[in-house]
């Protein structure tokens, strides 16, 4: 079977290479063709036909289709339905703030974890992504958009932490001086709360920026909305999260959704400032964006401001982040699994839900 060449790194490629009795600049050269987003070994014209003959025996490359590519009307924002090659779809968004092109992407089709107000759990998980996969959301979504990327945030479908390896080396891969190049402290990687995934994180040091999924700070309340804390409860994730800051030195970002009537109360912002006292920590508040399936709601503006009030009445740094892409569904906890039909393949016009 061919293997998947875009998620070798530069290394493993360069042995390889030398395996077929090929010199080290070659693989250099190729790694730089995939990284510009070559699609077909006879594109790298640098290369001999009888390399590129045995590259295409041996190897495949990964390139997604665009399924479907929808620009907000209210701030550019754009999402994109990328088809990958066995027929799954994942949804990818660009986002152009005044300091740069930030691109969120999916590390899974679908996925587990069963948050009640995410979109992107409800056909439960497919597959986890190839590092390759992960990295062409950044790279042809550069390519499509003509825009320079220079922020990645992990935050759209799936847990990356459920994806470990293989998030870890599309890391290694969109951080590589001979591919994007695109520096750690630019990327953002967000977790529902995995325990040990986290301290496994910790322990590579890496200088990127870990954003946990908190959105309560009750046991109760944070289990009937996310069923990974009944497995690892919100002390014991904070535990962890200390640990982090420990091992990496870097600040930990706490997002959390604002639920009318279940994390919203004046209550539950004492118990966080009071749980979050003393470690190095920003918490990124977020109304709850709609999810047609889901009964929750979002917090009123009165309700979010009160929050805030309290957080940093406590001197918890707290912002509200403000909503991108809402008219085309692309705000966080809307993406979601979605399949093109086969009639539509073609006609290029609608998609549907993911069962």
């Amino acid at each position: 079977m061919k293997q998947d060449i875009k998620s070798m790194t530069l290394a493993e490629m360069t042995q390889a290479l030398n395996d077929m009795g090929q010199p080290a600049f070659r693989a250099k050269q190729i790694y730089t063709w995939l990284h510009k987003g070559v699609t077909d070994f006879a594109e790298m014209t640098n290369l001999s036909k009888e390399l590129r003959a045995k590259l295409d025996e041996t190897y495949y490359i990964t390139a997604p289709k665009v399924a479907r590519k929808q620009r907000s009307q209210k701030d550019g924002t754009v999402k994109y339905l990328w088809e990958l090659g066995d027929g799954n779809c994942v949804e990818t968004v660009l986002m152009q703030y005044h300091h740069g092109n930030t691109v969120c992407i999916s590390s899974e089709v679908g996925c587990p974890m069963g948050c009640k107000f995410c979109a992107s759990t409800l056909g439960g998980l497919v597959r986890r992504l190839q590092p390759s996969e992960i990295l062409d959301q950044v790279l042809f979504t550069a390519l499509d958009s003509g825009l320079p990327i220079s922020n990645i945030v992990l935050m759209g479908i799936g847990e990356p932490l459920d994806n470990f390896d293989h998030v870890m080396r599309f890391l290694e891969l969109v951080n590589s001086p001979e591919g994007m190049n695109i520096g750690m402290r630019h990327i953002s990687l967000s977790t529902c709360g995995l325990v040990p995934r986290i301290d496994e994180l910790a322990e590579k040091k890496l200088q990127l920026t870990l954003s946990v999924s908190l959105h309560s700070p009750d046991d109760a309340s944070r289990s009937a909305i996310m069923p990974i804390n009944r497995k690892y409860p919100v002390d014991v994730l904070l535990d962890a999260c200390r640990r982090y800051f420990e091992k990496t030195g870097r600040r930990v970002s706490f997002e959390y959704t604002m639920i009318d009537g279940v994390s919203d109360s004046p209550e539950q912002a004492e118990l966080l400032a009071s749980k979050l006292h003393g470690l190095a920590a920003h918490v990124n508040m977020i109304p709850l964006n709609p999810v047609a399936e889901s009964p929750l709601r979002p917090s009123t503006r009165q309700a979010v401001a009160r929050f805030q009030k309290i957080l940093e009445g406590h001197g918890i740094p707290a912002t509200v982040r403000r909503s991108l892409g809402g008219d085309i569904d692309a705000s966080c906890g809307q993406l979601r699994r979605k399949y093109v039909k086969e009639s539509e393949k073609t006609e290029g016009t609608a998609w549907t839900h993911g069962d």
